[in-house]
């Protein structure tokens, strides 16, 4: 008859443990974005120059990510990290010139009918 592990020996599975790292580890510590990045900006990869090997997990996620055009709130919710975090983290990238970011213009308080009509299609494609 098989014996039961004890509960206390039982180790997480790789991708458990990567999910133990708290939010603020992976931001150094930073509660806020360098710069303003609306959640509703759009974020591409300007990774093709430059070798992402030696950087974070998370940086190479969001570059991979972004090969196709995201909004940050996509970011967040594809790879599961806090709004907040993606925020710093994408706001790092664009710094780095890892990312460019395309922030929405308003005009007179109302957006732009084109980001509008993305969205729309980005919502309906999930």
């Amino acid at each position: 008859m098989p014996q039961a592990v004890p509960a206390h020996e039982i180790q997480p599975a790789p991708a458990e443990q990567s999910s133990l790292v708290r939010p603020y580890a992976v931001t150094g510590g930073r509660t806020a974005p360098r710069t303003h990045l609306a959640m509703e900006a759009l974020v591409s990869s300007a990774t093709s120059q430059h070798d992402l090997s030696t950087r974070t997990p998370e940086y190479q996620a969001i570059s991979a990510l972004c090969r196709q055009v995201r909004s940050v709130a996509e970011i967040s919710a594809m790879l599961r990290i806090p709004l907040g975090v993606t925020r710093i983290l994408v706001a790092d990238m664009a710094a780095e010139g890892l990312v460019q970011l395309h922030q929405p213009q308003l005009n007179a308080g109302k957006p732009d009918l084109n980001l509008l009509e993305r969205v729309l299609s980005g919502l309906r494609r999930l």
